[in-house]
């Protein structure tokens, strides 16, 4: 059972199928993808839906699509993983939490409040990584309590390693 979180201005819930056209649409914008990687092709976003309805039922957490409690309006995704991704160092043994969100949400607080919701429903250490260019996450891990562990080598970058007690 994935829980539905609500917060003053956003609803977090699982996603759904109907969730897909927007999902897509906003894992295709190089905008969204610039700190990430590359936009993704439909079929690449589908497997992402797919990978996280599968993070739930394997390790008791995942993501949730953020929604405007006003209007319904799909905004991003937010929530934890553990994508044992190959780095060096090797990153923590314990949840990794995300944030993606359209362009439309930048900078009106919307990461940090859906991240706020996820974290005290983890309620448990986790950490982040983030590309060192990216600013503006970079921001949203300092306001929810991210500390800087330094930096590790992910596929052919660097990318900052930051936890949080929990």
């Amino acid at each position: 059972m994935i829980p539905v979180l609500e917060t003053v201005r956003l609803r977090l819930r699982p996603h759904v199928a109907a969730d897909f056209p927007a999902l897509a649409a906003l894992w295709a914008n190089p905008e969204v993808t610039r700190h990430i990687g590359r936009p993704s092709t439909a079929e690449e976003s589908w497997a992402r839906m797919l990978r996280y309805a599968g993070l739930w039922r394997l390790c008791g957490f995942g993501y949730w699509a953020v929604e405007d409690r006003e209007t319904g309006t799909y905004l991003g995704d937010v929530g934890f993983a553990d994508f044992r991704r190959a780095t060096a160092p090797q990153l923590p043994d314990m949840p990794e939490i995300g944030w993606v969100l359209a362009p439309a949400a930048h900078g009106r607080g919307v990461a940090t409040e859906a991240a706020t919701a996820a974290l005290a429903w983890l309620g448990r250490p986790c950490f982040c990584i983030i590309a060192p260019a990216n600013t503006g996450s970079l921001r949203v891990a300092a306001k929810l309590g991210f500390a800087e562990q330094g930096l590790a080598a992910y596929r052919d970058d660097q990318v900052m390693v930051l936890m949080r007690k929990g």
